[in-house]
C-alpha cells in the first residue's frame, strides 16, 4: 500500500518549477550576453572572416599583377629582371 504524502508531492512540484525557472533564466542570460557581445564587437569596426579573406585574395592578385608588370616593363626596356625579394614571416608559434 502506498501512502500519500502531500508534503513530498508539493516539494517535488516546487523543485521542478524552480528548475524550469532557472533553465529559462540561464537561456535568457545567454541570449542577452550574446547580443551585448555582438553590439560591443560591432562597435569596434572588426571585419568578418569573409571580408578579410576577400581583401587578402585581392592583395595577392594585385601583388602578382605588379610582379608581372615589372617583368613586362623590364623586357620592354631591355633590362635584366631584378631578383624578386620574398619576405618570410615567422608564424606566431615559431616566434615564441
Amino acid at each position: 500500500m502506498q501512502s500519500e504524502n502531500r508534503f513530498f508531492d508539493d516539494l517535488a512540484k516546487l523543485v521542478n518549477g524552480a528548475a524550469g525557472t532557472v533553465a529559462g533564466m540561464s537561456r535568457e542570460f545567454e541570449t542577452n550576453a550574446r547580443e551585448k557581445a555582438k553590439q560591443w564587437i560591432g562597435g569596434m569596426d572588426f571585419v568578418s572572416r569573409d571580408e578579410f579573406d576577400a581583401v587578402k585574395a585581392l592583395a595577392a592578385a594585385a601583388r602578382e599583377e605588379v610582379e608581372s608588370l615589372k617583368a613586362r616593363l623590364d623586357a620592354l626596356e631591355g633590362r635584366a629582371p631584378e631578383p624578386v625579394k620574398k619576405t618570410v614571416r615567422a608564424r606566431p608559434s615559431e616566434a615564441e
